[in-house]
Formats: structure tokens, C-alpha cells, sequence
């Protein structure tokens, strides 16, 4: 019997999304690739499909998930990310090998090749994320809005004003609070508004 794993919470940008495999990172934290083989699940759900992943090569995953973190929280507050997190980050970049080829419907998509393992696909994440730091793409990196959630996205919305890093986790959990705050209050309070 397989034990339940939280589920993935994919985006549409590569390098939050992969960020997003530990959340609650400010509180209960929830890691979501807590096996090789829950790696391998969450590379081939983002198109970067490898046949196997070793413990160690785990462990190269995480330490670039903390790395790009630590590096776009910086780039949110508008610091300098940490040079531990750029040399990870370029580290993995420069380690992977894949190929952009161009979709039918104009978009970029990463290629593996058929020999290519757990660095390549992550040497793909890592470029992501320097796109992301060096301000090649458009919209604007945020830190959500979750007291304990605090993870970096993209905001791409027209506005930019985005406050979650997922409505459907962190945002509905905020709008429940403010709700059942609201309920607590007495009937002359809520009679006021």
C-alpha cells in the first residue's frame, strides 16, 4: 500500500512551481517530494519526464528548490539574492542539458533528450529561474499574502496585484478567517457595517 502524498500544486511559471513543492514553509511546512520517485512524478507533470531518481540527486533537487526560494523572495524585496542561492542556481544551470524547441502554437517547451537524467531537468528549472531574477519576463515577482505561507510567485495578472500564491489554498484559507472572524462578532457589530 502506497502512502498518500499531498498533491502538487502546479503553475503556469516552472521555477515557482517547483518552489511549491515545500509550502506552509512559515508553518507546518509540506513537502511534496519527499521520495526520488515523487520527483520523477512532479518532472514528468512539467514536462521534463526522466525514467529515474537517485537519493543524492533528490537532494540536489531540494537544495535548488531552497536556492531559486531564497533568490526570488530577494528579487520580491527588491535585495540581491544570496550568492550561496546564485552559485546553486548557476551550478544547475550550467550542469543541464535540454533543448527549447518551438511548439506548434508559438510557445517555448524544454526538451530532454533520451539519455537525460534528473540534472538535466533541473538544469531546465534553473534557467528558468534566472529569467525570472533577471527580469526577462513579463509580470512581477510577489510573496504571498499567507502568514505562513509566504512562498514567491509570479504575478501575471493585467493588475499585478495578485496577494496569493494560490486562491485555492492560501486565499480561500484567508477569506475563511476573515469569515469566521466576522461570524464571532456580536449581532450589534455586524449590524454596524
Amino acid at each position: 500500500m502506497h502512502a498518500r502524498f499531498p498533491d502538487f500544486r502546479l503553475g503556469k511559471v516552472l521555477a515557482t512551481s517547483f518552489t511549491a513543492t515545500l509550502t506552509e514553509r512559515r508553518g507546518d511546512a509540506v513537502e511534496r517530494i519527499p521520495t526520488p520517485q515523487r520527483l520523477v512524478d512532479w518532472l514528468a507533470l512539467s514536462g521534463l519526464a526522466v525514467e529515474s531518481c537517485t537519493t543524492a540527486q533528490l537532494e540536489l533537487a531540494r537544495e535548488l528548490r531552497e536556492s531559486i526560494h531564497a533568490a526570488l523572495t530577494a528579487a520580491a524585496l527588491q535585495d540581491a539574492p544570496p550568492a550561496s542561492a546564485v552559485q546553486v542556481i548557476n551550478d544547475r544551470s550550467i550542469q543541464g542539458r535540454a533543448a527549447a524547441v518551438l511548439t506548434p502554437e508559438s510557445n517555448r517547451r524544454w526538451r530532454l533528450g533520451s539519455a537525460s537524467g534528473v540534472e538535466d531537468a533541473l538544469g531546465v528549472i534553473a534557467a528558468d529561474a534566472i529569467s525570472i531574477v533577471a527580469g526577462e519576463r513579463d509580470g512581477k515577482l510577489a510573496l504571498c499574502a499567507s502568514p505562513t505561507c509566504q512562498a514567491a510567485f509570479f504575478d501575471t495578472s493585467q493588475s499585478r496585484t495578485r496577494r496569493w500564491c494560490d486562491m485555492n489554498t492560501c486565499g480561500n484559507r484567508q477569506k475563511k478567517a476573515r469569515f469566521n472572524a466576522n461570524q464571532r462578532r456580536s449581532p450589534d457589530q455586524q449590524s454596524i457595517r
